[in-house]
């Protein structure tokens, strides 16, 4: 088979000062990681509400949606975990780049995985938010059932439990949802966005 020949258009298209100036507002990745249960959806749908009363627009990229949808066909092992994180990272460049406060919510749970997304993202773009809620509580909200699962043998590889998760050393944000109120931690990371734009 033939090699495949790429004409990107990159050149012929609006730039990104041209959709940042459309919508008056700068594109930004808030990369939110945290063990499964710390408050990351949560959090986000909070900011997500926030900024839509601020007149910011905003896409929320979450773990569930993106496995149920565009990533539907990769699993949990160390190479299907690196390809889920690679490819939202490459969609969520593709919404920073239109201009639009991008949060993304993924365990992400090694510093490997996340320096990753921040090279294709771009270091100017990308801001680490590091949801640090200890796993006891996580433990106890488990509406999903999966520690009390990963405990028992079921679930093999889960971050925190039978896999590692490494915790970032220098977040640009680190929040405790177990110590703080979901209005606190909306704030916190709204300013962040707003020191970005």
């Amino acid at each position: 088979m033939a090699d495949k020949i790429i004409y990107p258009i990159f050149d012929k298209m609006l730039s990104r000062e041209d959709k940042e100036q459309l919508l008056h507002q700068r594109g930004v990745m808030i990369w939110m990681t945290g063990l499964s249960g710390s408050g990351k959806s949560t959090v986000a749908i909070g900011i997500e509400r926030e900024l839509h009363r601020r007149g910011i627009l905003c896409r929320i990229l979450d773990g569930d949606n993106i496995r149920a949808g565009i990533n539907s066909n990769l699993g949990f092992s160390a190479e299907d975990r690196k390809e889920n994180i690679r490819r939202i990272a490459e969609i969520g460049k593709l919404f920073v780049d239109t201009g639009i406060v991008t949060i993304a919510c993924f365990v992400s749970p090694t510093t490997e995985l996340r320096e990753m997304a921040r090279q294709i993202i771009g270091e100017k773009d990308f801001r680490e938010v590091y949801i640090a809620t200890p796993i006891e509580e996580c433990e106890r909200r488990d509406v999903k059932g999966l520690y009390a699962r990963a405990r028992r043998g079921e679930v093999k590889d889960f971050t925190g439990i039978s896999a590692p998760f490494e915790a970032p050393t220098h977040p640009d944000l680190s929040l405790d949802t177990s110590q703080m109120t979901l209005k606190q931690e909306v704030e916190a990371v709204v300013e962040l966005v707003c020191a970005s734009n």
